[in-house]
């Protein structure tokens, strides 16, 4: 675990430089805005380590898989996200000698994320080898108003020397690869480039899937607040702007950059260049200190909308707003196209793709902090996907319109090519009829079963229906060869939790089909035509599995069994497991882990976490308990899970320490693979930790439910969330919960098992659920 990142309640802060860190710190300090993301490489040139990285929504590659052996069903590629254009660039030559951090001495060193006003700042003294030394600013941004602009200021000035012929360059350039690139393959071809009034444009196009990107940058050079002129130069993939000039000790040189990435996706081709020119036309009328203000002030509004306050603890006060901050800034639900990767635009890892984590995890969140559209947008994106989850689950073997989502997908075709995780790791059907349960559930959308929920929930049931299979031996339907959340464990059967969520799903659908049929009886006929469902045999079908579905069970320990022959496995306890041998995915062979009863992440607690109203409390706990001391929280997105459970169960200090344990996941590289990219969908889970964890906040009934405690290490906290119209401000002190209706509306909550009504406008303060 790391510790540097410097305690504070809204900046992320390193102080010193440490090359060893420096990965891990690209991750960290990344900035985005839903539509472009940018790692916190260095604008200067650094020959040290580091992962090149800036990402355009959207935009990927179909990697050629790279596999030792095929197998039929494999496909034939792994979507990436590309990296893109580097539009931060400035390269800076004193005399003859490029300033490299990595070949200087560096004092002074300071990164901050400035998280309130959603922008990074860097500064540093360097000395090279030479002994001439530079101290330099930065600034830089993507703008969450204009979010095809990002902009950056970069100001230097000579320490020690005079008479020196500095040379500043202000470039960008194409000529960059992945470095997951499966084989070295650089992925981008150059279409044409221009230059125009102190303007690159470069418009590259992507190999096979022929995405056009016009990369735009219009550099600005001032030496001492007078503007210079500025030379061309291009190359191969690589336009700047540059000057020389001899300086002077005390001389400042400021280059603002304004740039724009639009994709063909957006725009027509033809136009893209075009389109390009007037975009960056209308950011540098505004100039940088315009832009920065309006992409501030849109800040604050997202604040206001999803801030969690914490008092009396800076490092979780820090965390949370973390966590918040890299998921506003990674999707904003403007384009029912997109998706949430992963990685987000910090890194390559996953491909950038999307997961089921968007469904498990990210849901919530966006329910709670945003219009609904934007949760909304994320369920569309799936139903635009059907007929390809359909293809997908025919080059199976699946028919008759059965439906298996991907794994990993850019645009609804399966890219994800392990066999134990393509062909196995089928619960994710299961994660995104969920959502549907759970967007409706919140919102009260009932029209939205109709128009797109319903045609997904016929797929994925069909699905079920032809996995499972008639067990002669235990009179049961059974599920075999499937790899569960914890994926630790491959190829075994009658896992519990898919098991579960499948007879869910079954269940589920039908209901769901009596309410449209209800509702909206027009649109229930269009399904019915769409789907050539034949309604009375299909659910007939499904109800017999959900009544016969096998669950296994240890009636000595009282626990469902994560699948068959879980007990057979030796039972050591995490706490047994020796230090040096963890991470394990680190340090033991796969075969070695897969023989062995230690867990990844919550597998049979994931299903408890969906369908907590299914248990007694006791039968939580027996699980809880037994599971949690097997699993080595190896997954980003197990120690979230845990956290809510441990709440629900009244177990205050696991509930915080799980809670700390994924709040700072990243800002600690608590697993040491941070460099590689921040955990995004986890970070939901931390949001997840505290409303639904602490805050004990459920969705009863139509109307929402608090349940809360605050941890003994915060003296408060607070949010806001959404809900069906209505914002309510939520304040949990040792003493007091405190609700207050900021719209104009009456809503009616629960406080543990109370009902009371909240005007608008007005408060209810409850004393350990005492309401007055």
């Amino acid at each position: 675990m790391k510790n540097y990142i410097k305690p504070d309640e809204w900046n992320i802060i390193e102080e010193g430089f440490d090359p060893h860190l420096n990965k891990i710190s690209e991750s960290i300090f990344s900035i985005g805005n839903g539509r472009m993301g940018q790692r916190a490489n260095f604008e200067e040139a650094y020959s040290g380590e580091t992962l090149q990285g800036n990402y355009v929504a959207g935009i990927y590659y179909p990697d050629k898989t790279r596999v030792g052996w095929w197998k039929n069903g494999y496909p034939e590629y792994f979507a990436k996200v590309l990296n893109a254009t580097n539009w931060v660039g400035i390269d800076i030559r004193i005399g003859d000698e490029t300033l490299d951090l990595n070949n200087c001495k560096v004092t002074a060193f300071k990164r901050v994320l400035n998280m309130k006003e959603g922008y990074l700042t860097r500064s540093f003294i360097a000395e090279n080898k030479n002994g001439k030394a530079v101290k330099v600013i930065a600034k830089r941004f993507c703008s969450i108003i204009d979010d095809e602009v990002g902009a950056l200021h970069y100001q230097l000035v000579p320490l020690n020397f005079e008479n020196i012929v500095l040379s500043v360059t202000s470039f960008i350039d194409g000529d960059v690869k992945n470095e997951d690139s499966n084989y070295d393959e650089k992925f981008w071809n150059e279409v044409s480039k221009e230059q125009d009034k102190n303007t690159d444009y470069l418009l590259l196009k992507t190999k096979k899937t022929d995405f056009d990107v016009c990369t735009s940058a219009r550099s600005t050079i001032l030496i001492n607040n007078e503007s210079v002129s500025l030379s061309p130069v291009m190359s191969e993939k690589y336009l700047g702007q540059t000057v020389k000039v001899n300086v002077k000790q005390g001389d400042v040189i400021d280059v603002y950059k304004i740039v724009s990435n639009l994709t063909s996706e957006n725009h027509e081709k033809q136009v893209l260049i075009e389109r390009s020119k007037q975009v960056i036309d209308q950011a540098s009328a505004k100039g940088f200190e315009q832009l920065l203000k309006e992409h501030s002030d849109a800040w604050a509004v997202k604040w206001q909308e999803s801030d969690i306050v914490i008092a009396g603890d800076v490092a979780a006060q820090q965390a949370i707003r973390f966590n918040i901050f890299q998921l506003n800034q990674t999707y904003t639900g403007k384009d029912a196209r997109l998706n949430i990767g992963p990685k987000g635009f910090t890194g390559e890892k996953y491909g950038g793709s999307t997961y089921w984590d968007t469904e498990a995890y990210c849901i919530p969140f966006y329910l709670s902090t945003a219009p609904q559209e934007v949760a909304k947008n994320l369920l569309v994106y799936r139903y635009k996907h059907l007929q390809k989850a359909i293809e997908n689950a025919s080059k199976l073997g699946f028919k008759d319109g059965a439906a298996l989502y991907p794994m990993v997908t850019m645009n609804g075709e399966e890219c994800h090519n392990e066999w134990e995780i393509t062909f196995e790791e089928i619960h994710r059907n299961g994660a995104i009829a969920f959502a549907i349960f759970n967007y409706v559930r919140y919102t009260g959308d009932e029209s939205y079963l109709s128009e797109y929920g319903l045609e997904v929930l016929i797929g994925i049931a069909r699905f079920w229906k032809q996995r499972v299979n008639w067990s002669t031996e235990k009179n049961k339907y059974v599920m075999l060869g499937v790899t569960g959340p914890n994926e630790y464990e491959n190829n075994v059967n009658n896992n519990w939790y898919t098991n579960t969520l499948a007879a869910w799903c079954l269940k589920y659908t039908v209901e769901v089909a009596e309410i449209v049929k209800e509702k909206y009886p027009e649109q229930y006929q269009n399904v019915i035509l769409n789907a050539n469902l034949n309604a009375e045999l299909e659910f007939a079908d499904w109800t017999k599995i959900v009544t016969n579905m096998y669950y296994p069970y240890d009636e000595n320990t009282g626990v469902f069994l994560q699948q068959d022959g879980f007990m057979d496995k030796e039972q050591i306890l995490v706490k047994d497991l020796a230090a040096e041998e963890r991470p394990l995915n680190q340090k033991w062979s796969w075969d070695r882990i897969l023989r062995s009863g230690f867990i990844k992440q919550a597998d049979v607690l994931q299903g408890m976490y969906f369908f907590e109203d299914d248990y007694e409390l006791e039968t939580l706990r027996k699980n809880f308990d037994f599971y949690e001391s097997r699993t080595v929280h190896e997954s980003s997105l197990s120690p979230c899970v845990h956290s809510i459970l441990a709440a629900k169960l009244n177990d205050e200090q696991r509930a915080y320490e799980f809670y700390l344990r994924t709040a700072r996941l990243d800002l600690d590289d608590y697993n040491n693979d941070t460099e590689d990219g921040l955990h995004i969908t986890s970070m939901a889970g931390t949001w997840m930790s505290i409303v639904e964890g602490f805050a004990g906040m459920r969705v009863r009934n139509n109307q929402l439910k608090f349940s809360p405690f605050l941890p003994k290490q915060w003296d408060s906290f607070s949010f806001t969330i959404g809900f069906r119209g209505v914002q309510l401000k939520i304040k949990i002190t040792i003493r007091q919960i405190i609700i207050t209706n900021n719209s104009g509306q009456t809503l009616e909550v629960l406080i543990f098992n109370e009902l009371y009504s909240i005007p608008k406008g007005e408060k209810v303060i409850s004393y350990n659920g005492t309401v007055v």
